[in-house]
């Protein structure tokens, strides 16, 4: 039996949620080849409505800022169109719709970007990592350094990117400093060696965070704006370092963060409760945690524990688009296929059935 807790309703920033599930942030790859989400992506989105708090995979800001093939930009006018028809078919379905801004830093090759140019980061050094790339698995290649003026320019470029999915009528965005991404390999001693303000102390790893999301909040307001971190996560290659030297980066990292009353803090989680109860007692809005393996069960247990206010879900969602219904009425889920993550089209994408079909 799920937990009553789950189904109480929640203020977010400027939405009202109607429960306190919602959907995780999931890579799908199917964007055409310019990055605009067509109608099969409006179609899935739509499916899931139910949900409340729908968080898109994510969506680069820029050209740079693509990893991955066929994945969604929203700074141009096309992008901007088709991010609408999907900002409007989660509205239909009585849901929000938040755009995760991501940008991919060093786990990117240039043969999966508009401009097949070397991918950046904040210092030269390759993160070593298998990608997928239109002629099969490459090496992610050493990134080149941004400079201090290309810093500036990429903060421009999150600013821009929030600004355009307003303008598509999403109701606020996520940035992603979290699994391993540009803004993670900031906060990286592994990935950062830079001797200049961003890099060095754990205030100058954070400075490239808290200026994004210090930018981004200026642009479309505060209430509007999550931020996900994933504490001492060893994806694409990084480190960063012992559980103490993870606590002092995090700690004056998200203590920066909350002075700008963000609409919330969204934690992918790996096993230091200890941070993130401090994280609770600092953050002044939502706390949103998830945990790779939950079980059915356990979906409720932080926000139970009063660690969290919501619960996002990822594959129980991505293979069950009415989750919220079979949550509710205690029905069977359907079985996860992971060989179709990625793979494009309808298949393992939106055919998975709802309880009425099922």
């Amino acid at each position: 039996m799920t937990s009553s807790s789950l189904w109480q309703p929640f203020t977010l920033g400027r939405v009202e949620l109607p429960h306190r599930l919602a959907l995780a942030p999931m890579t799908r790859n199917r964007a055409n080849p310019d990055g605009t989400p067509g109608p099969l992506v409006a179609e899935y989105y739509g499916q899931r409505a139910s949900l409340g708090l729908t968080i898109t995979e994510g969506t680069q800001p820029s050209d740079d800022g693509q990893g991955y093939l066929n994945t969604p930009g929203i700074y141009t006018p096309a992008h901007i169109e088709g991010w609408r028809d999907v900002a409007n078919a989660v509205h239909a379905g009585g849901g929000a719709l938040f755009v995760q801004l991501m940008h991919a830093g060093r786990i990117a090759h240039p043969d999966n970007t508009p401009h097949h140019r070397q991918p950046v980061a904040p210092s030269a050094i390759s993160a070593d990592q298998d990608m997928f790339t239109p002629t099969g698995l490459q090496k992610t290649p050493v990134p080149r350094e941004l400079s201090v003026s290309d810093i500036q320019a990429t903060i421009a470029d999150f600013r821009h990117a929030a600004a355009s999915a307003i303008a598509a009528g999403a109701d606020g965005v996520e940035i992603h400093g979290a699994n391993g991404y540009l803004l993670h390999q900031f906060l990286s001693p592994n990935a950062n060696h830079r001797i200049d303000q961003y890099g060095g102390s754990v205030e100058n790893r954070s400075r490239f965070v808290v200026e994004v999301a210090q930018a981004v909040a200026e642009e479309i307001g505060a209430d509007r704006v999550g931020i996900r971190l994933s504490p001492g996560m060893p994806l694409g290659g990084l480190d960063e370092g012992d559980i103490e030297s993870v606590r002092a980066q995090y700690r004056q990292l998200v203590g920066e963060l909350a002075k700008l009353n963000l609409a919330y803090l969204h934690v992918h989680h790996v096993g230091d409760d200890e941070l993130l109860r401090w994280f609770r007692e600092v953050w002044p809005t939502a706390v949103l945690v998830v945990r790779y393996g939950r079980t059915r069960e356990q979906i409720a247990d932080d926000i139970d524990a009063d660690l969290a206010d919501l619960a996002p879900l990822g594959r129980f969602a991505l293979a069950n688009p009415d989750i919220v219904e079979r949550l509710r009425t205690d029905a069977s889920l359907n079985e996860l296929d992971p060989t179709t993550l990625y793979t494009g089209g309808e298949t393992g994408y939106t055919d998975y059935p709802a309880l009425a079909h099922a």
